[in-house]
Order: C-alpha cells, then structure tokens, then sequence
C-alpha cells in the first residue's frame, strides 16, 4: 500500500525515538537501524488510517522486533568469539536518544548496556521503555501484551539487577576529558604504577574483536594485572602497527556519556576505549576494536569536527 505524503512524516517524526529505543535493547547500532526499517515496512503494509495512536502502534511493532532479535542474538552470542561489547556511540549521535535526566543518560551508559545483557528479553524491554523513555506501565503492559502489574513486577526485578551492577559516576565533559588525558599520561609513561593508582582495586579489562582483531577471550582482572596489560597496549611496536595500518592518533571524546579515547587511523577509527568511572577510580576499561562496530563512529567522527588529537601513538 502507498503511504501518503502525512503518513512519512508521521514515521519519520517517530523514527529518532524508534531508533533510541531500538539501539538500547540490541545494543547495536546497525540492528536498531534494521529493526526500525522493518517497522517502516509494518507501518507501509498496515492500514494506516485505522491506526488510532501511531505513537504507540510503532513503538509495539519495534519493541517486538526486537524482542525477536535478541532470542536469536543470545544463540549468535554463545559461538560469538571472544568477549561480546555493544556498540559504542559517540557524543552527539541522535541514536543515544533522550538525555535530559540521570536515569535517561545512564540508560544508555556502556556499563549499562553490558548489564542490561544479563536480563531477560521482557526485562530488557520493561526496563527501557520505562526507565528511558518514562511509558506508563500500563502503555508497557499493552505493548507487551502483559499485565500492568507484571510489568511492574518485571521492572522492579530489572531495576534490582541493573543497580546491583551499577557503581558509575556521571562527569560532565570537562572532566570527561581530564580523565581521559590522565589516563592517557599515565598509559604512556611506560609504568604500571600510575595506571594502578587510577584503578580501582577489582578494575577489570574487556576487549572485542569479534574474531577479526586480536583481543582476549576473557577480562584482565585486578587492578595490575589490567595496568600491566593497558602498559604493553601502548607501547611501539610494529606488529601493532601493521594491525591497525599505521600510527594511530588518539582523541578524547564521551561514547555512551562516559569518558572515551578513539583511535584514528587515517580518518578511520580503529578502537574505541570506554572508561567507566566511579568514586573510587576507573573501575573497568571495555575497548571496542571489532570493525563491524565502528563504521558508525567512524562516519559519525568524520563528520564532526575531530580537534586536535592528545597525541599520536608511534608503533
């Protein structure tokens, strides 16, 4: 069926929401964008004008989809190789959706996200659109085709493991960036002792490479052990070189909300290190090197106005 003119507006003026929604529950920014072109397929094939809410009507769509996809992500996940990331987002992407309070900004922090996948699909789902995007629980409970009080029982239950886990703290970008060339300094000076001072004592180290760049299957954990590690990953060398194709400068930047240094190749980003912080230090270093989850960045970074880089590492 042949939409008019009014009903793509009407999705296009949903779709920055769809797609906000859709990358907190995959995780990915490629999976939201195709999950939010099947919903545009749905809402194409549908009879738009019996449609008394399309607010609502896509959010369901959507929310399904994904729910979906992520029973079929968890059986990809157990033969994903290596440690599994989301996909960072950088400062400024559309995709990060709402930030105007701490919930909402914490919703889509990179500690977050990792904790989110510990939930079940229905608790992931509860927990986003109420925490994220303030839904009623009984707007949950009809997109969910659920109960309004299974939906609070569900979000009760989500919000208890989310905050287990949780220790962040929110930094604005100022020290976002102070943070981040300290950490830098302390990264370069080819001593673990400084990085051990900036950790916390249980810190820990996770990489992805998606089996297409070399990362270690499990964490670094402890505080010298992921110094030691965070030491040897900036030193020369011409293996590490010849891996991401040259010399790599490092920028500052927020990814998720929290302070992040990109690594940039010849205007392609080939890493992108998150740093979570707490009161008590750095409490965990997650390092995104899979390509296949940088191609947003990079197109994001190319169209920004990058700054001048902290430094530029000499492999």
């Amino acid at each position: 069926m042949a939409l008019s003119v009014r009903d793509v507006e009407r999705f296009m003026a949903s779709r920055p929401r769809l797609e906000a929604i859709a990358y907190r529950l995959l995780g990915s920014a490629a999976e939201a964008e195709d999950a939010v072109q099947e919903t545009f397929l749905r809402w194409q094939g549908a009879d738009v004008d019996s449609i008394r809410v399309p607010e609502a009507w896509l959010t369901k769509v959507l929310t399904n989809l994904c729910l979906n996809q992520l029973a079929s992500a968890r059986a990809r996940r157990e033969t994903y190789v290596g440690e599994w990331l989301p996909e960072p987002l950088i400062a400024g992407d559309p995709m990060l959706g709402p930030a105007d309070t701490a919930e909402q900004r914490e919703s889509v922090s990179y500690a977050v996200l990792v904790l989110l996948e510990r939930l079940t699909p229905n608790e992931r789902a509860v927990y986003v659109l109420r925490e994220a995007f303030d839904y009623a629980h009984r707007e949950i409970a009809e997109i969910l085709e659920i109960t309004e009080a299974a939906s609070q029982q569900i979000f009760h239950r989500a919000r208890k493991h989310v905050a287990e886990g949780r220790a962040r703290t929110e930094i604005d970008e100022a020290a976002a960036r102070r943070v981040v060339e300290e950490f830098l300094a302390a990264a370069t000076s080819g001593r673990t002792e400084p990085l051990v001072r900036l950790l916390t004592q249980d810190a820990v180290s996770v990489g992805d490479g998606g089996g297409k760049v070399p990362a270690r299957a499990k964490p670094f954990e402890g505080a010298l052990a992921v110094a030691k590690f965070l030491r040897g990953l900036f030193l020369p060398g011409k293996a590490k070189r010849d891996l991401v194709g040259g010399s790599p400068e490092v920028y500052a930047t927020t990814a998720n909300g929290d302070p992040a240094l990109l690594a940039v190749v010849d205007g392609r980003v080939v890493a992108v290190m998150c740093l979570e912080v707490t009161g008590e230090g750095i409490a965990a270093v997650r390092n995104q090197v899979n390509p296949d989850k940088l191609e947003r960045v990079t197109e994001r970074w190319a169209a920004a106005g990058q700054g001048e880089p902290l430094m530029r590492i000499a492999y």
